[in-house]
């Protein structure tokens, strides 16, 4: 009986030690996984992470028409270094115009559960001329921005800054923003302001900026943030500015209203209609560097082959670069997402149905010198299709343009393009 016992109770001590093992294996897998997913949603966020620093992949390269090749580095601190502190800044070369561009900041956290942040900046770096942007975006990457290609029309500016983001709520994020900027444009423009001739604007600006989110679901995680677990829609931006004149030296004036909505009908997970309405108005002395594209993506080319180039996820695929300006403006963009067609485990090319309308119009263009442009008071059409994932994240564009700003030669009316895209 004694030899019994001592048997069963080495057959156990056996099991007990591979079970342990086992679960120290499955603990280690399972704490693999999750850093290997944590890593991937880093670099998917535009990110390669390190002890201190997460270096910021946005600056390794791109490239337009100004500068050429634009390449540098740029990073921010992460918890590791501090959670309540953080640095970030970038330095990077155009080798076509020969400078040097960069930014420097900082910011402090106020409050943990609000992530309430006061950040201050310094940069000194380039702008897309009519570009606008909200403040309260989140952090969008792409392994590169395919409008980037194409643009020639910028303006340099040197601006410092000082912004507040915080949480009113689960719903509701806020960000405000004071700031002081110097404006040279890059190419030969003047605005006449009051019988005087400007070529460069000294601005102070202070913008306030809402993000909404109704639907979407939240939690809070264990470091007291609260985190979006669902998106929902529709969802809501609207963002106000207003420029001061003659506050530290500020040469203009002037009020800008921007709004955007964005709503999506899911059928199923990769099956769905989005709908985006972006809108905005200027008021006041404005120069051409804060007035409105309509997010343009084609070159003035001869040929439908030699304006071959990479379609964008929402500009004008027909649209040629600085052909419109507004100061005040409104797109409508609907896109329907098919079904991947299921070839095989891999291979799953997507049909995507796209038709964008744009009107605007603007006042006093007389006041806008060395430079001839449209105003989109017809209304301006087009329509097409996409089929991505054709092979290696690579897919096909095709875009028609229609209706009042139609052109005479039916191939200016075309846009054949790539897509590019890739999920991580």
């Amino acid at each position: 009986m004694h030899k019994h016992c001592v048997f069963i109770f080495f057959i156990l001590c056996i099991y007990t030690t591979q079970s342990q093992t086992t679960l120290k294996d499955s603990t280690k897998v399972s704490q693999d996984s999750i850093k290997k997913t944590e890593f991937l949603k880093q670099i998917g966020n535009g990110f390669f992470p390190t002890n201190y620093l997460n270096i910021d992949l946005r600056y390794l390269f791109k490239y337009n028409q100004y500068e050429g090749v634009r390449t540098g580095l740029g990073g921010i601190t992460n918890k590791r270094f501090s959670e309540h502190y953080r640095l970030n800044g970038y330095l990077v070369y155009g080798f076509l115009d020969h400078n040097f561009k960069y930014s420097i900041g900082g910011g402090f956290r106020l409050a943990s559960k609000s992530n309430t942040w006061l950040n201050l900046s310094y940069t000194d770096d380039l702008q897309e001329t009519g570009s606008s942007a909200f403040l309260t975006d989140k952090r969008f990457f792409q392994f590169f921005e395919p409008r980037l290609l194409n643009i020639n029309l910028f303006h340099k500016h040197i601006t410092k800054a000082i912004t507040l983001e915080h949480k009113l709520s689960k719903h509701l994020l806020t960000e405000t923003q004071f700031a002081v900027s110097n404006i040279n444009p890059t190419y030969s423009y003047e605005y006449l302001k009051n019988d005087k001739i400007l070529n460069e604007f000294h601005l102070s600006t202070a913008k306030v900026a809402l993000q909404w989110s109704p639907f979407s679901k939240f939690e809070v995680s264990e470091d007291d943030l609260i985190k979006e677990i669902k998106t929902g829609y529709p969802k809501f931006t609207l963002q106000y500015t207003h420029a001061f004149e003659d506050v530290f030296r500020s040469n203009i004036n002037f009020s800008k209203l921007d709004f955007r909505t964005v709503y999506q009908l899911n059928y199923t997970k990769e099956s769905y209609t989005q709908a985006t309405v972006v809108a905005g108005m200027v008021s006041g002395d404005t120069p051409l560097t804060h007035l409105y594209h309509a997010y343009p993506n084609n070159i003035t080319k001869e040929t439908i082959l030699q304006r071959f180039s990479v379609a964008g996820i929402n500009s004008f695929e027909t649209m040629y670069f600085n052909e419109f300006f507004s100061d005040r403006f409104s797109t409508f963009q609907l896109k329907h997402y098919f079904q991947p067609f299921n070839i095989s485990e891999r291979y799953k090319p997507q049909l995507v149905l796209i038709t964008r309308y744009a009107i605007g119009n603007m006042g006093n263009i007389d006041r806008h010198q060395n430079i001839t442009f449209n105003t989109l008071e017809d209304g301006y059409s087009e329509s097409g299709f996409e089929i991505n994932k054709l092979l290696f994240g690579f897919g096909l564009s095709f875009a028609y343009r229609y209706g009042a700003y139609h052109l005479p030669k039916t191939e200016d009316n075309v846009a054949f393009k790539f897509t590019f895209n890739v999920s991580l």
